[in-house]
């Protein structure tokens, strides 16, 4: 090979794209965003879908979940409708939320028991009072979250009283990226 043509090659590989590193890679929220939302297509739920993420110092993912029904209650036998207001006692045993085991529950219940503390949750809905107490128990120190379309209800405003008492920061994650396609198809 020719000296001439050795520093053509030597100059088409320093401006190979194999020589640089991608500028469009995702930032790492939008990866642990992107991996609740992802979760959240696992629920059958027909009007409400969320997804958990639990991610270490790190940044290795502990535990994922999604809202659904305990292991073993059958979703062709439970409701998945919610009970008429001023419902009677009876009618509410036939209202999803009488059995619906929450996205940040079962991410935290995924874990096995390991700890948790120091940890960051990923949910693409705020967490209720219920859930907060969980994410409280455990350590989880941070909750990033897409939506808090219910805000002013009762116990989301007694969710955010809780995580301020003992610390628990939370914020609502603002994606860099709008959209991202999972092709199955792509190369």
């Amino acid at each position: 090979m020719s000296e001439d043509a050795a520093q053509d090659l030597e100059a088409q590989t320093s401006k190979s794209p194999e020589n640089h590193k991608r500028k469009d890679y995702l930032h790492w929220d939008d990866y642990f965003m992107a991996t609740s939302l992802l979760s959240a297509k696992r629920s059958k739920d027909p009007v409400t879908q969320v997804g958990a993420c639990i991610v270490d110092s790190q940044n290795r993912i502990v535990a994922i979940g999604y809202n659904g029904f305990p292991r073993n209650c059958s979703d062709d036998v439970f409701p998945w409708s919610k009970a008429p207001k001023r419902s009677k006692k009876d009618d509410l045993l036939e209202d999803k939320k009488m059995y619906v085991v929450h996205a940040e529950a079962n991410a935290i219940l995924n874990t096995k028991g390991m700890s948790l503390s120091g940890t960051r949750l990923y949910t693409t809905l705020f967490p209720c009072n219920e859930c907060a107490k969980l994410i409280i128990q455990v350590g989880i120190s941070q909750v990033l979250y897409l939506s808090d379309k219910y805000a002013h209800k009762p116990k989301y405003l007694a969710s955010k009283r809780m995580l301020d008492a003992v610390g628990v920061e939370y914020k609502r994650h603002i994606p860099l990226k709008k959209t991202i396609t999972i092709d199955f198809e792509e190369d």
